[in-house]
């Protein structure tokens, strides 16, 4: 009896092995499988109530996605979600604009490309700061949204150094020479700059001229000739032909020649400073017509003296 007891607990054993070695053989699902897998066994075998109306969301959930796809295949999302925030109270209904004297808000509005449709949501600050920057006269802006329905542009505008002509064509530029917009009346007091080159140069040469503001006031016009040296027309008309290189020092002796013997305010054309061991005046035609007759009754009056003697 007890060895056919031992038989049949070796038997029970052999049967638990072979049992164990089959389950550490079969497949076991991934941890994150085994929860779905186990809700699908119930609701084949019918464990599972369905809550009421799961049919009906489920086939809008499919229906909304499907849509959601096709929109964003067709490229229609903006627009959707203009028309969806919008209606939803988040249209823009303000816009502030500050910082801007050149720049009108109506530019502005034309550079936002705003309807009556569009929404706080879907506008882009970064797409919006980027069409402003387009303006001629911006140099730097800011684009921030305040919700819900209000944009507030700051803006730091370009300053008008001077009118530059070119030919005909007459411009405002900035102190770097840059072009900003065509000259129209306005800013006529600013300095006029003339010829090629005269733009990019012509802040540091109207400071030199500045430094002696009895000169400056008469000054009418700057141009630069051959891009390489400056002449400066006065009010009267006269000319100042100043040399390529030195010009402080020569803007210094033509402004004491003028304050201590009124040089400018004579009858001449133009005063050729271009040499530096002389200076050379044009006269004017009426001028240079009483010179030749002063210079006649001269030679006149010593003919005579001559015969005297």
């Amino acid at each position: 009896m007890p060895a056919l007891n031992g038989r049949a607990y070796s038997a029970d054993r052999a049967a638990a092995m072979r049992h164990a070695s089959a389950a550490q053989s079969a497949f076991v699902l991934p941890k994150f499988l085994r929860k779905p897998f186990r809700l699908v066994m119930r609701l084949a075998e019918g464990n599972v109530a369905v809550p009421r109306y799961f049919g009906t969301v489920g086939a809008m959930g499919f229906l909304g996605l499907t849509g959601l796809y096709g929109m964003t295949l067709g490229g229609h999302t903006p627009e959707v979600v203009k028309a969806t925030t919008s209606t939803l109270g988040f249209a823009i209904e303000k816009v502030d604009v500050a910082g801007n004297r050149e720049t009108s808000e109506i530019d502005v509005l034309g550079a936002l490309a705003l309807d009556g449709e569009t929404s706080l949501i879907g506008m882009s600050a970064e797409e919006a700061r980027g069409a402003i920057a387009l303006l001629p006269w911006i140099e730097a802006v800011d684009v921030r949204k305040i919700y819900p329905g209000t944009v507030h542009v700051a803006i730091g505008e370009r300053k008008a150094f001077a009118i530059w002509q070119r030919d005909k064509d007459l411009s405002l530029v900035d102190d770097a020479g840059k072009p900003i917009v065509p000259f129209s009346g306005r800013h006529a007091d600013l300095p006029l700059v003339v010829g090629e080159g005269a733009g990019p140069a012509a802040k540091d040469f109207v400071a030199k001229v500045a430094a002696f503001p009895h000169l400056a006031g008469k000054a009418r016009a700057y141009i630069r000739v051959a891009d390489r040296r400056w002449d400066i027309l006065l009010e009267n008309g006269v000319r100042i032909m100043l040399p390529e290189n030195d010009a402080e020092a020569t803007l210094a002796a033509i402004d004491k020649l003028d304050q201590e013997n009124g040089l400018l305010s004579r009858d001449i054309l133009a005063v050729d400073m271009r040499l530096q061991d002389r200076v050379s005046v044009r006269l004017t035609p009426g001028a240079m017509e009483r010179r030749e007759q002063t210079l006649k009754e001269r030679d006149k009056q010593l003919a005579q003296a001559r015969k005297r003697v």
